[in-house]
């Protein structure tokens, strides 16, 4: 029988006797992640300890009950919260919809297979917080790196085209466009979300694509791991949905840009 530890740091109140809420968000897309639902919780539990956070988990409906074991958590630890979703699949609008539930002024997106370093989040907030960063990205490209749970050539090749055609049409300089661990302002993201497309894995890129104006973006060295528990989600499909959502961005700003030239 699993038994939890009553947190030690959650539960202060203010002078007026209320709970304050959370600084930082943090939204875990996911399917198929029923094993690494707690040990996730634990490591964040233990990486985070100069902000207030929460767990939003968006669960597609995992035929593994991954939402059971997320509800489960949930009941025994008010940081946690399960966002059930039926009749729908995506990676990107799974992030939109975690990040539109959330209301700490700081949100950050991870894998749940355990894979991004959940000691990064503190210094990713740190950066938006204190260093007046827009976007704070977890880089598998910079220097300090270490990418080996990229080892399959398959996920290489994906990642190192998309990163390539990404570069060539971002607005500003992203060594790692592609990367799916990153924090954000939520007030920046929620004043572009109906110019996102909402499709594919690569949510980072789509939001950096709409942006009216150019974002302060800094870039954090992390170990990309080995998964925990589970299976890749990445194949020829995620490559495909990649093409559409550039090439929807594309069209949008073009008709855009051709709007604003014969307003003028």
């Amino acid at each position: 029988m699993q038994v939890f530890s009553a947190p030690a740091s959650h539960d202060t109140h203010d002078g007026n006797g209320t709970l304050p809420g959370p600084e930082l968000s943090i939204i875990i897309p996911c399917y198929n992640e029923r094993g690494n639902v707690e040990p996730l919780f634990r490591a964040v539990e233990k990486a985070i300890t100069r902000y207030r956070w929460e767990l939003i988990f968006v669960d597609d409906n995992s035929p593994d009950g991954t939402i059971d074991e997320i509800w489960w958590l949930a009941q025994a630890d008010c940081r946690v919260r399960g966002l059930l979703r039926v009749g729908r699949r995506g990676l990107s609008s799974a992030v939109i919809e975690g990040i539109l539930s959330s209301s700490a002024p700081v949100v950050a997106v991870m894998d749940g297979d355990m894979q991004h370093d959940e000691s990064l989040l503190q210094k990713m907030a740190d950066a938006i917080v204190h260093d007046n960063y827009d976007v704070a990205i977890g880089s598998r490209y910079v220097e300090g790196c270490n990418n080996a749970g990229l080892a399959n050539a398959w996920r290489l090749f994906l990642s190192n085209a998309g990163i390539r055609i990404a570069q060539y049409l971002l607005p500003v300089r992203v060594k790692d466009p592609m990367s799916g661990f990153f924090a954000v302002r939520r007030g920046m993201f929620v004043r572009s979300v109906d110019r996102l497309s909402g499709k594919g894995f690569k949510i980072l890129l789509d939001m950096l694509m709409v942006q009216e104006t150019k974002p302060r973006v800094t870039e954090l060295p992390f170990v990309f791991r080995s998964r925990h528990e589970g299976d890749s989600k990445m194949n020829s499909k995620v490559l495909l949905q990649f093409v559409q959502m550039i090439f929807l961005n594309l069209r949008n700003k073009t008709k855009a840009d051709g709007a604003a030239k014969k307003a003028a």
